[in-house]
C-alpha cells in the first residue's frame, strides 16, 4: 500500500527539479537580456578617413570633411594612410581598422555588366566602328602590335552628337567584341554633397576598373562633370572643379589605366573644358551624326528582322524619317507594333508604321537645338 508520505515527498522532489531547472533559465536570461541592454547603450562607432600617420598619433577625416589629431588604439595594429577606420564619437579615438577597401560601394553609382551588342547590330555608322576598333578594340586584343612598333594607343575616345545616335550602343559593342566589363555611369552621379567624397568616389570606380581589367568605362553626359572652368564659382562649382581634377589625374596620371579604356559621352561638346579632350586623355573625338537615307535603310532592316511584316513599303519610310535619329526609328518599329496590337492583328502594315512616323515626328527636338551641331 502507497503511503501518503512517500507521494508527497516525490511531489516535493519532482517540483523542486521543476523550480530549479525554471529557475536556471531564468538567470540565463537575465544575464543575456543584461548582455542586450548594455550592447543597446554603447555609442555606435564613426567611419572616417585616415589621413596620414604622426608618431602614436593619426590625422583623421570625419564625414563631414573636418580633421582631427586624434589617439589611436594599441589593438589596431598597422595603419596605412587612405584607410577606412573605425572611431569612437566622443574623443574620436581610433579603435580598429575599417575591413573593406572603399569608402563608397560604388556598385550603387555604376552599372556593372557584360553587354551583350554585336557590331552588326549598329547600323549606319561604318566610319565610326572602324576609328573605334582601331583605337579601343585592337589594343585591347592585340597589344603586342602596339609594342612593336613603339607607340600607345589612345587612352580614350569622346562620342559627341545628336541624342539617340548609338553612343552607348558602340561603347557597349567595343565592350562586347573585347568581352571587356562595361562600367557605365552618368557623370552628374560623381558630383557629391561633402567635399572630397566625388574625387574619393572617382578614384573608387577606376579601382574597380583596373580589377575588372580589361573594361570599358562609359561616362554618360560627361558635360555634367567636364564643362569649361570658371575662376570664381560657388563652393558646389568648386566641389565639381575637385571632381573633375580627380577624373583628368586618373585618365593620365601615375597609375596606368592598362587595360581600362575610357569613353565620354555628350550632346554638348562645345561647353567642354579643353583639358579633358588634349592629347594624352580623350583625344579621339568621333562626331555621331543623323543617319543619312541609306544608313535610315540600315536601321530599319536591324529593327524589323524580328517583326512580322507585310507590304511595308521601305523606300517610302526611308524618306519620310528625314531627320530621325537612330533612337527614333527603333521608337517607330515599337509604335508601328502598337498600331497593330490595337488593331488585333499580329503582323504589322504600312498604315502602322506610317501612323507611328507621324507619332514619333511629333516628338523632335526643336530645330535650333539641332542647329548646335552645324
Amino acid at each position: 500500500m502507497i503511503k501518503i508520505k512517500d507521494v508527497i515527498y516525490n511531489y516535493e522532489e519532482s517540483r523542486g527539479e521543476e523550480l530549479e531547472t525554471e529557475n536556471r533559465i531564468l538567470r540565463e536570461s537575465l544575464v543575456q537580456m543584461k548582455s542586450e541592454l548594455r550592447r543597446y547603450k554603447k555609442a555606435p562607432l564613426m567611419l572616417c578617413e585616415l589621413v596620414s600617420i604622426t608618431g602614436d598619433n593619426a590625422l583623421i577625416r570625419i564625414p563631414n570633411g573636418n580633421q582631427f589629431l586624434v589617439d589611436v588604439s594599441v589593438e589596431c595594429g598597422r595603419l596605412h594612410p587612405g584607410e577606412s577606420v573605425f572611431v569612437e564619437q566622443h574623443n574620436l579615438t581610433v579603435v580598429r581598422k575599417a575591413e573593406q577597401a572603399r569608402n563608397f560601394n560604388v556598385e550603387n553609382f555604376v552599372s556593372l555588366e557584360k553587354p551583350n551588342v554585336a557590331w552588326a547590330e549598329i547600323g549606319g555608322l561604318r566610319e565610326q566602328i572602324m576609328e573605334i576598333k582601331e583605337v579601343l578594340e585592337l589594343p585591347l586584343k592585340k597589344p603586342e602590335i602596339f609594342e612593336k612598333i613603339g607607340i600607345r594607343p589612345p587612352k580614350g575616345i569622346l562620342l559627341h552628337g545628336f541624342p539617340g545616335t548609338g553612343k552607348t550602343l558602340l561603347a557597349k559593342a567595343v565592350a562586347t567584341s573585347t568581352n571587356a566589363t562595361f562600367i557605365e555611369l552618368v557623370a552628374s552621379e560623381l558630383v557629391q554633397k561633402f567635399i572630397g567624397e566625388g574625387a574619393k568616389l572617382v578614384k573608387d570606380i577606376f579601382s574597380l576598373a583596373r580589377e575588372k581589367a580589361p573594361s570599358i568605362v562609359f561616362i554618360d553626359e560627361i558635360d555634367a562633370l567636364a564643362s569649361k572652368r570658371v575662376d570664381i564659382g560657388t563652393s558646389g562649382e568648386r566641389e565639381v572643379q575637385r571632381t573633375f581634377m580627380q577624373l583628368l589625374a586618373e585618365i593620365d596620371g601615375f597609375n596606368n589605366l592598362g587595360e581600362t579604356k575610357i569613353v565620354g559621352c555628350t550632346n554638348r561638346k562645345d561647353i567642354l573644358d579643353p583639358a579633358i579632350i588634349r592629347p594624352g586623355r580623350l583625344e579621339r573625338q568621333i562626331f555621331l551624326p543623323l543617319p543619312d537615307e541609306n544608313a535610315r535603310r540600315e536601321i530599319f532592316r536591324i529593327h524589323t528582322k524580328s517583326m512580322r511584316l507585310s507590304n511595308i513599303e521601305f523606300e517610302q519610310l526611308v524618306k519620310e524619317t528625314t531627320g530621325f535619329s537612330g533612337a527614333d526609328i527603333n521608337a517607330v518599329c515599337t509604335e508601328a507594333g502598337y498600331f497593330a496590337i490595337r488593331n488585333n492583328r499580329t503582323t504589322v502594315e504600312n498604315n502602322d508604321f506610317a501612323g507611328a512616323v507621324r507619332k514619333i515626328r511629333g516628338k523632335e527636338e526643336p530645330e535650333e537645338y539641332r542647329n548646335m551641331f552645324g
